[in-house]
C-alpha cells in the first residue's frame, strides 16, 4: 500500500493527473485509440496497483450516516476507510459552513487510507443546492423552468447551483431530470420534469448539463431510458411501461441523446421495465438496456450510475447484493448503495465475492474503475479535495444568486385562467383570506403564503389551514371566513390526484361570489377538479416529498397583485387548457 500511495503522489507532483478541464470529451470518455494518451497510461498504472477490494470500492456509492451532531458517523468512516468507498451520496440538510465541514471530513478519511483517491461527493440538487444546504439559493422546480421556455434560464440556474454546490464540497449533482412527463398521473416525476414535450425537455436538459459541468460539477441525466410514463413509484414498487419501440425512440430517448451530445458525464438508470427492450428486467439490471442501448446504440462513453438500490423496485425482488452484481454485469459503473449499513456492506461483499468467483470479470471491473478515475481527473479532484467553510457561506449568500432565482420564478408563474378576477390591487385596503390544506402534515405552507400576502397588501390578511383532504366542517369554517373577506386565495396541492376535499373547498368558496384565485403548488392539473374557479395560477413549486420552493410562491403572490406572469404551460391539461397556455394582464 505504501508503494501505491507513493506512486500516486509522484504522479500528482508530476501533474500528469491534473490535465486541463478543457481536455477533449472523447478523450475523457475513453474513445482514444492507440497510441494511448498520457492520462490513460496513468489510469492503467493506478489500476494495476490497486487491490481487488480497492477496485470494488470505486464501484460502490454508499449514502452517508450521521452522528448526533449531524456530522459523518463512525459507520461512514468504516465505509470509506474499511470498505474503500470511492464515492458517497449525502442526504439531510445543513447550513453551508457545516456542509463544507461535513464533506471535508469525508475527503479527509479518504485521503488518509489507501488508495488515497479523492471522493466523488454527490447529492440530489434538483431545485438548487438549497435542497441540502439550508442557506443556499432555492430555484423553481424543473417544470417551472420548462414553463419559462428559456434555455438560458435553465443554464443560469444550473450555473449558480454548481457554484454553490462546489463551494460546499459537492462535485456531483443528480440533475437534470431528463424524463418526459407524458403521464399526468405519474406519482414520482411530476414537477421534477421539464414538461411533456420531447423537444422542450431535450433543450432544457442540454442547457442544464452545460451549466453544471462548465462550472465544475458533474451533471447526471436521469432516469434512463425514461421514467415519465409510469404509474408506479419505483420507491414503492416495480414499474413497467408497455409503449412500443417507436414511442421509446421518438418520445423518451431524445432528451438522453441530447444529454450525450451535450457532453454529459454521467447517466442514472431507472428501476423501470421497458418492455420494448427487455420484458424481464428493469433497466438498472438489464444488459440489453445499459450496454446494448445506452452504450452501443446511443454511443454513451461516460459513467453509468444506478438509482438508489434500496428502493423497493429493486430491493424487494433481488436484494442489495444480488442486484449490485447484476447491475455491474449489465453495464453500470457505480452502484448507489443506500439503505442501512447491513445493506451497504452486503453490496461491497457481494461484488467482492463475485469478482473472486469469476461471476464478475476483472476486465469488467477495470472498465468501470477507469471511468471513475477519468471523472475524478477531469474535475481536478486530486488537487482540489477540500473546500473553505467560510468561503462557502459567502458563495451561497450572494444577492445576485437570489435575484436570478426570483427572476426565473417570475418567468415560470403561469396564469392559466382569469375571468376578470386578477390582478388584486396591493394599495387597496381589502381583507384577503388565504385558505388551503396542510401539506404532509405541515401548516407552514399556508401560513408562509399568508405572510407573503400580508407583506404585499395594504389590507388585512386572514389564514385558515384545513387538513390535507378538507372535511365538511373545515369547508364550512372556510366559507364563513370567506363571507367576511373581500378576496380569496386558495392554494391546492396534489402529488398525483387532488384530494376530493380540496376540490370541494374551491367550489364552495367560488359559490360565495367573492373573487377567488386558486394556486396549484404542485402539479398543474388541479384545475381539472374545480374548473369553475374564477382564476387559476400554476407554480410547480412542491413535489411529491413536500420539499417547498417559497421563491415560486412569492412570485405567484407578486403576479396575483399585478406583476406580469411569464410562464406557459409545459404540459397540457386534458379537456381544458392546451400545452403553451399562459395569459397576461
Amino acid at each position: 500500500m505504501k508503494k501505491m500511495s507513493a506512486f500516486i503522489s509522484t504522479v500528482l507532483i508530476g501533474s500528469t493527473l491534473l490535465l486541463p478541464l478543457s481536455a477533449g470529451a472523447d478523450e475523457l470518455k475513453g474513445n482514444a485509440d492507440p497510441p494511448k494518451s498520457p492520462k490513460d497510461k496513468v489510469i492503467e498504472q493506478i489500476i494495476a496497483n490497486m487491490t481487488a477490494k480497492e477496485k470494488i470500492g470505486q464501484l460502490v456509492m454508499p449514502s452517508t450516516h450521521d452522528n448526533e451532531s449531524k456530522m459523518p458517523s463512525e459507520d461512514t468512516r468504516k465505509l470509506i476507510q474499511n470498505y474503500k468507498a470511492g464515492s458517497v451520496i449525502v442526504y439531510g440538510a445543513r447550513n453551508a459552513r457545516t456542509t463544507a465541514q461535513y464533506n471535508n471530513q469525508l475527503q479527509k478519511w479518504a485521503a488518509n487510507t489507501s488508495p488515497k483517491l479523492p471522493l466523488l461527493v454527490s447529492a440530489d440538487l434538483e431545485f438548487g443546492t438549497k435542497q441540502h444546504v439550508t442557506d443556499a439559493t432555492p430555484f423553481p422546480r424543473q417544470m417551472g423552468i420548462g414553463a419559462t421556455r428559456q434555455a438560458k434560464a435553465a443554464k443560469d440556474v444550473a450555473k449558480i447551483t454548481a457554484l454553490e454546490a462546489k463551494a460546499t464540497g459537492f462535485n456531483w449533482n443528480y440533475s437534470p431530470v431528463a424524463d418526459v412527463n407524458t403521464n399526468p398521473a405519474n406519482p414520482v416525476i411530476g414537477v421534477r420534469s421539464f414538461g411533456e414535450k420531447t423537444s422542450l425537455v431535450s433543450s432544457m436538459t442540454a442547457a442544464q448539463i452545460k451549466g453544471y459541468q462548465e462550472n465544475g460539477v458533474v451533471a447526471t441525466a436521469k432516469h434512463f431510458p425514461g421514467h415519465g410514463d409510469t404509474s408506479v413509484d419505483s420507491h414503492l414498487g416495480l414499474a413497467a411501461v408497455t409503449y412500443d419501440r417507436e414511442t421509446l425512440e421518438t418520445v423518451h430517448l431524445p432528451p438522453f441523446q441530447a444529454a450525450i451530445d451535450a457532453g454529459v458525464d454521467s447517466i442514472m438508470t431507472a428501476h423501470v421495465i421497458i418492455n420494448a427492450i427487455d420484458k424481464e428486467l428493469p433497466a438498472t439490471l438489464s444488459k440489453k438496456v445499459l450496454t446494448g442501448l445506452l452504450r452501443n446504440e446511443m454511443g454513451f462513453k461516460g459513467l453509468i450510475v444506478t438509482d438508489a438500490m434500496s428502493m423497493h423496485a429493486i430491493a424487494k425482488e433481488w436484494g442489495a447484493g444480488q442486484a449490485a452484481v447484476m447491475a455491474v454485469n449489465a453495464g453500470a459503473d457505480i452502484v448507489m448503495a443506500t439503505g442501512n449499513l447491513d445493506e451497504q456492506t452486503e453490496t461491497f461483499d457481494a461484488l467482492s465475492d463475485a469478482l473472486k468467483s469469476g461471476q464478475l470479470s476483472e476486465k469488467r471491473v477495470n472498465e468501470s474503475v477507469k471511468r471513475v478515475l477519468a471523472l475524478k481527473i477531469k474535475y481536478k479532484l486530486f488537487g482540489h479535495r477540500y473546500v473553505d467553510p467560510e468561503g462557502a457561506v459567502n458563495v451561497v449568500n450572494q444577492p445576485a444568486h437570489k435575484e436570478t432565482a426570483a427572476e426565473v420564478a417570475r418567468k415560470s408563474i403561469t396564469l392559466v385562467k382569469n375571468e376578470n378576477v386578477l390582478p388584486f390591487h396591493p394599495a387597496e385596503k381589502k381583507l384577503t383570506l388565504v385558505t388551503g390544506p396542510q401539506i404532509y402534515g405541515s401548516t407552514n405552507f399556508i401560513n408562509n403564503i399568508a405572510s407573503m400576502v400580508d407583506e404585499k397588501s395594504a389590507g388585512n390578511v386572514k389564514s385558515f389551514t384545513t387538513s390535507e383532504d378538507a372535511t365538511t366542517a373545515e369547508i364550512k369554517q372556510a366559507v364563513k371566513l370567506a363571507e367576511q373577506a373581500d378576496q380569496i386565495i386558495v392554494p391546492t396541492f396534489s402529488p398525483s390526484e387532488l384530494p376530493a376535499g380540496q376540490a370541494k373547498l374551491v367550489k364552495e368558496l367560488q359559490k360565495t361570489g367573492k373573487p377567488v384565485v386558486a394556486v396549484s403548488l404542485g402539479l398543474p392539473y388541479d384545475v381539472k377538479e374545480y374548473p369553475e374557479v374564477g382564476a387559476y395560477i400554476s407554480t410547480y413549486s412542491v413535489e411529491r416529498w413536500g420539499s417547498p420552493v417559497p421563491t415560486s410562491w412569492k412570485a405567484a403572490i407578486d403576479v396575483i397583485f399585478g406583476t406580469q406572469p411569464g410562464g406557459k404551460l409545459p404540459v397540457s391539461i386534458e379537456g381544458l387548457y392546451p400545452y403553451g397556455t399562459g395569459l397576461n394582464y
